[in-house]
């Protein structure tokens, strides 16, 4: 069975305890790959077109030789055009080809988007990417960030969670990891198109270091490139962004106590969606 140590506010070792088995889990980055692609179907929004798009307006075709307003044997297309009365007619309509037409395959809210995934398949994605958090992936940017002589995954006191300002959050990580916020700034990217408009935030930052806590920590949360996220509420996606693994972890010694009983604690998010319903 694995061990680390936990340290205390101040970057040091305070005692050491045993890891729980979903970190001794196997590898398998293929499954993990496919509960994040399952997680993300989950946010997706529903889109369709409006039912009569293209389609209110006057224009009709009449094909019968000698009914009212016929087109037939007048030198044009035998498509629908838009009637205005006396005998004058307007442009074509309606169809896919015309302008202002109707599209030929809208969009359909009945679509469906979400990617199921087994409960079991989901816990073992689950557990797989907790194991990813001590693999060599993770002491590749553990050694990035400037903190080579901790052990992963990094377990803090349960006096974490009082913390109240984001200052105190991150002069924490920095005892712990001298450069993190130096080379998370270095990989910031800015926001292009419409996203950039859509939002306030012009510029974004990578996925690198997760908290799970016990409760709701809301301090933290703002820092570039840290995600605070309740164990109960823990998602694939937070421990494996994008689908890759291996991901910085920190836990409080709660925390750690909750993923020992993970089927109890966690719920997936297609039977939490389900339950809201």
């Amino acid at each position: 069975m694995k061990e680390t140590y936990v340290y205390d506010l101040e970057g040091k070792e305070k005692e050491k305890i045993k890891l729980p088995p979903a970190f001794e889990e196997e590898l398998r980055e293929e499954i993990v790959l496919r509960a994040v692609l399952s997680e993300e179907s989950l946010l997706r929004q529903p889109k369709g077109a409006y039912r009569w798009a293209g389609l209110e307006t006057s224009a009709r075709y009449v094909g019968r030789k000698d009914s009212y307003g016929s087109l037939k044997n007048r030198g044009q297309a035998m498509l629908p055009r838009e009637f205005f009365g006396g005998g004058v007619w307007g442009r074509v309509r309606r169809i896919p080809s015309a302008v202002g037409g109707r599209r030929a395959h809208p969009p359909k809210p009945e679509k469906k988007i979400v990617e199921k995934i087994n409960k079991k398949e989901w816990y073992k994605a689950l557990r797989s990417a907790l194991a990813f958090s001590t693999s060599n992936k993770a002491k590749e940017k553990l050694k990035k960030y400037g903190g080579k002589s901790l052990s992963l995954p990094v377990v803090v006191e349960d006096n974490f969670e009082e913390l109240k300002k984001a200052k105190e959050v991150k002069a924490f990580i920095e005892k712990l990891f001298p450069n993190f916020f130096e080379v998370v700034k270095e990989k910031k990217k800015r926001k292009t198109g419409v996203r950039r408009k859509r939002k306030k935030e012009i510029v974004k930052y990578p996925k690198a270091l997760l908290i799970l806590t016990s409760k709701e920590v809301k301090a933290g949360k703002n820092l570039p490139g840290v995600d605070v996220v309740r164990v109960n509420d823990v998602e694939v996606r937070h421990l494996a962004p994008g689908g890759k693994p291996g991901r910085l972890l920190i836990l409080t010694k709660a925390a750690l106590k909750k993923i020992e009983k993970l089927e109890e604690n966690v719920i997936p998010p297609l039977t939490r969606k389900k339950i809201e319903r």
